[in-house]
């Protein structure tokens, strides 16, 4: 099953990339968007894309959704972005969908930049409770995920 997810990670970087280079920077995101998920369903890869993602309180009431840009396969959320550069929120966006949808893999893709930038994120299985020993960075920890990443900056 990991190794699918890899595969599919795999598609996504090579397909981003060339719809970046064929495409270039400057378009609105949704253009990407449109653009990744039209050629990954060409390639028979399942896409969903403003995938609803639901935040549950701890007792399991519903206390919000987001939209995840695409789910890929059911197994990954890819999120997207028409950026001169990435910032923190935008990865804490992603983390927040992964932790919501309770969805392992996800992707980070910037499209608006000169290079293209893409770096995944997996979250724990069993990250770190609040009030463990680690404290604070417990809670970091438990917050951010921690991950493994491959980043691609290509001109």
């Amino acid at each position: 099953m990991k190794d699918f997810v890899f595969e599919l990670c795999d598609r996504i970087r090579e397909t981003s990339y060339a719809i970046h280079e064929y495409h270039g920077s400057g378009h609105l995101e949704k253009v990407y968007e449109n653009a990744l998920a039209h050629r990954l369903r060409k390639a028979g890869i399942g896409v969903e894309q403003q995938h609803p993602v639901e935040v549950r309180d701890e007792d399991g009431t519903a206390i919000g959704e987001y939209k995840a840009d695409l789910l890929v396969e059911g197994q990954l959320i890819v999120e997207l972005k028409a950026t001169k550069t990435v910032v923190d929120e935008n990865v804490a966006q992603l983390l927040g969908y992964l932790h919501g949808s309770k969805i392992e893999h996800g992707l980070l893709v910037n499209f608006g930049a000169q290079k293209f930038y893409i770096k995944k994120y997996a979250m724990l299985k069993n990250p770190p409770k609040s009030g463990s020993k680690f404290g604070i960075a417990g809670m970091v920890l438990s917050a951010l995920f921690l991950f493994v990443s491959f980043c691609v900056f290509c001109g």
